[in-house]
């Protein structure tokens, strides 16, 4: 048996207690698909799930027209389609940022370049395949978008750009900062921010707080004194256009160039992730307060722990952030890492990186857990075809007890699972001299939650745990 308990108390009051081990086992890595350019290249975005309980993506390059796809692919890899085809011209090219789902039923993305003088585009497609360009990006109201969409409490869509804008980047090659931009649904684009270094370059894809505002980071700008101009800031902006700057990195022990955009937690923070600095210059983990107060929470030491993280945390089912790095680990092309909200990590697993491994390499778009409880993401790199992979990381997540009611005699009990693994519910009548009694036989999940029954008979109280086998 895998030491993962809960126990819970059923004597009128509820207590519940939860045994966590110090690292994971019977982690299970499967590559879904190896990406071969015929059917889509290098996915740099994390995947999407749909409504019909498959998962969407977008891959930059490859594809009919090697102008990069819109894919779908199921949990288990059985089912693969090119769902959209770029051709590189007015419907755009290289579609970097990953879609988000409307709600209206519609996806909703950008293409990094195509469009207007190549500049890149912004559309919307149904999920029946019909495509419909909603905006032209002009290098002024920004260019090369690369990250995803957020939609607002109006409808409308926030979104970020790589450069573009009205202040000359020499850095860039005169392209501009980039701009934080907004599109309606009917395709009225404008540009509340305006990035001009000084208060950031870059920005990454935003996060809409529980409170209404947008947060997010910028890769560059904010302490302009710093070579070459500046290590990148965390905003926030308001709908009614105010934007703040909460803190400018130092490109020190908290960490600097912060590609990956923030993810709000259950506490309300924002955590996120600095590609380099830190304490071991390896990069940082970070936890920021809505109104600015910056916690550094762990440096990666470009060991066993990885390096360079690039792409954006996600909290579990558990409670726990998990995230990727993009070098190092014990092949030096990146690890899976968990991270509890105090900053303890523990390295999952690391990628291999080998031409026709199936495994892939230098993780860049975030992980997402589906509704089964395991991890989804893609690799730019790796795989059969070195083209980058889409794979699934299942953990064995320690089971969380939903409800316990008792109703006549009899106590149904729900708790958090993961499919296809195995759980035991067994209970006991005295924690001090413990002889846990099975009620019924070992099940193997099929879904994200299970339910079982108990009839507690003359017992005055009964505690309950559920074992993951």
């Amino acid at each position: 048996m895998k030491p993962f308990q809960k126990f819970l108390l059923l004597a009128g009051i509820l207590s519940v207690w939860l045994v966590v081990p110090g690292a994971y086992g019977g982690i299970t890595f499967t590559t879904l698909i190896s990406f071969n350019n015929t059917n889509g290249a290098t996915p740099v975005a994390n995947l999407v799930p749909g409504p019909n309980g498959n998962f969407f993506g977008t891959a930059p390059n490859g594809g009919a027209y090697s102008s990069g796809t819109i894919f779908e692919i199921s949990p288990d890899g059985s089912f693969f389609t090119n769902f959209y085809n770029f051709s590189g011209g007015s419907n755009g090219a290289a579609p970097a940022g990953a879609l988000v789902l409307g709600t209206d039923g519609n996806y909703y993305g950008t293409t990094y370049s195509g469009g207007m003088s190549n500049w890149g585009t912004i559309f919307q497609i149904s999920t029946n395949g019909a495509f419909n360009q909603l905006g032209l990006l002009s290098g002024t109201n920004g260019a090369h978008p690369n990250v995803a969409l957020v939609q607002a409490a109006d409808g409308s869509f926030y979104g970020t750009t790589k450069y573009g804008g009205p202040y000359p980047n020499t850095t860039s090659g005169g392209t501009g900062y980039g701009v934080i931009f907004r599109i309606t649904t009917n395709g009225a684009i404008s540009t509340p921010v305006l990035l001009a270094g000084t208060n950031g370059a870059y920005a990454t894809a935003l996060a809409r707080g529980s409170d209404g505002n947008f947060y997010g980071t910028t890769a560059w700008g904010g302490n302009t004194s710093l070579v070459p101009w500046g290590v990148g800031t965390i905003f926030k902006l308001s709908p009614d256009g105010t934007f703040t700057n909460l803190y400018k990195f130092t490109g020190g022990n908290d960490g600097g160039f912060a590609y990956a955009n923030l993810v709000q937690g259950s506490d309300g923070n924002f955590y996120g992730a600095a590609f380099s600095g830190g304490a071991h210059s390896g990069g940082s983990l970070f936890r920021i307060t809505p109104d600015g107060t910056f916690t550094n929470l762990y440096s990666f030491t470009d060991g066993s722990d990885g390096g360079s993280p690039y792409s954006a945390l996600v909290q579990g089912s558990d409670g726990n952030f998990y995230g990727t790095t993009y070098s190092y680990g014990s092949r030096g092309v990146g690890t899976i890492f968990q991270m509890t909200t105090n900053g303890n990590v523990t390295p999952l697993i690391s990628f291999t990186g080998t031409s026709g491994s199936y495994l892939g390499a230098n993780e860049q778009g975030s992980l997402v857990q589906g509704p089964d409880g395991n991890f989804y993401g893609t690799t730019p790199n790796g795989g059969i075809y070195n083209d980058g992979t889409v794979f699934r990381l299942s953990l064995p997540l320690p089971p969380v007890f939903k409800s316990a009611i008792n109703n006549t005699g009899t106590v149904t009990l729900v708790w958090s699972s993961v499919a296809s693994q195995s759980y035991q519910l067994q209970y006991t009548t005295n924690l001090a001299l413990p002889v846990w009694t099975n009620v019924g036989g070992s099940v193997p999940a099929t879904n994200g939650t299970m339910t079982a029954s108990d009839s507690p008979g003359t017992d005055p109280q009964r505690f309950y745990r559920v074992m993951l086998q």
